[in-house]
C-alpha cells in the first residue's frame, strides 16, 4: 500500500515588494522543501501577488505514519521559516483512497 499526503501552504511575504523578490523567495522555499523533505513542490495560486503566495506539496511514502511525520516536519519548518505570515493545510490518502474517488 502506498500513502500520498498533499499539503496546501499559504505564505505572506510582508516585507517584500516586488514579483521578482517573491520569486527569488519561493525558489528558495520550493528548493528547501525539495532537498530537506522529499516534497514535490508547484506554486498554485496567487501568482500576480507580491505579498502572497500558495504553493501544493506532495508526500510519498509506504507507510502512513512515516508520511505523517515528514508533514508534521514540514509544516513545522514551513512555520519556523515564516511565523507570522503563513498556514498549512494537510490531507494524507492511501492509494486505495485515491483509486475509489
Amino acid at each position: 500500500m502506498a500513502f500520498v499526503c498533499l499539503i496546501r501552504i499559504h505564505l505572506h511575504f510582508p516585507e517584500n515588494g516586488s514579483l521578482k523578490g517573491k520569486r527569488k523567495e519561493l525558489q528558495s522555499v520550493k528548493a528547501q522543501l525539495q532537498r530537506r523533505f522529499g516534497a514535490a513542490v508547484a506554486e498554485t495560486d496567487h501568482h500576480d501577488l507580491w505579498q502572497r503566495a500558495e504553493l501544493s506539496a506532495a508526500l510519498v511514502g509506504r507507510e502512513a505514519g512515516t508520511v505523517e511525520s515528514t508533514r508534521d516536519a514540514l509544516e513545522r519548518w514551513v512555520t519556523a521559516r515564516f511565523p507570522e505570515g503563513s498556514s498549512t493545510a494537510g490531507t494524507l490518502l492511501s492509494d486505495t483512497d485515491l483509486m475509489n474517488s
